[in-house]
């Protein structure tokens, strides 16, 4: 057998329905669309349309608040870190920023920053760039004898300047 030899097997295809191409075929003149009306034509979405009836979607009621030009932050948490110095991701030797953390492949994204947070412990003398730190991460991170650096956030740079 050659590879231009290799065929499907009979009627494992089926070729598309040809409308409109005559009285004469099963899907001629209207292409089983049947007479009249808005759906006969072409460009009709009717999707959310309930016969004039008030539609669902603007009978139930809104709610919450979605901030468009909130900044979102990765949360980053002191044990997560941990996890990293422990299983030999991370360089003790240089400081750490969202950077370093995503070519490690600690973390995938940085969003707007990092933001880290004191669930857990750390053991590992570190020094760490983030933009925003909770009281217990910066606490916490100072026991095991590192520094902490709060760095500007990105997004309140674009609004100044």
């Amino acid at each position: 057998m050659k590879l231009n030899q290799i065929a499907d097997n009979a009627g494992a295809r089926k070729a598309r329905t040809r409308v409109g191409r005559g009285i004469g075929c099963t899907k001629g003149k209207t292409c089983g669309r049947g007479v009249k009306g808005q759906k006969s034509r072409t460009g009709v979405a009717i999707n959310g349309f309930e016969g004039g009836q008030m539609p669902i979607y603007r009978r139930l009621p809104k709610r919450g608040f979605k901030n468009p030009n909130a900044v979102e932050y990765y949360v980053l948490t002191v044990a997560r870190l941990q996890k990293a110095i422990d299983g030999g991701r991370l360089d003790l030797a240089k400081p750490i920023t969202g950077e370093v953390l995503k070519e490690a492949g600690v973390i995938h994204k940085t969003l707007a920053g990092l933001r880290l947070i004191g669930t857990g412990e750390l053991s590992a003398k570190v020094a760490i760039e983030v933009v925003g730190a909770t009281p217990g991460a910066i606490a916490s991170v100072e026991k095991a004898g590192g520094t902490v650096t709060v760095l500007k956030a990105v997004a309140a740079e674009a609004a100044e300047g």
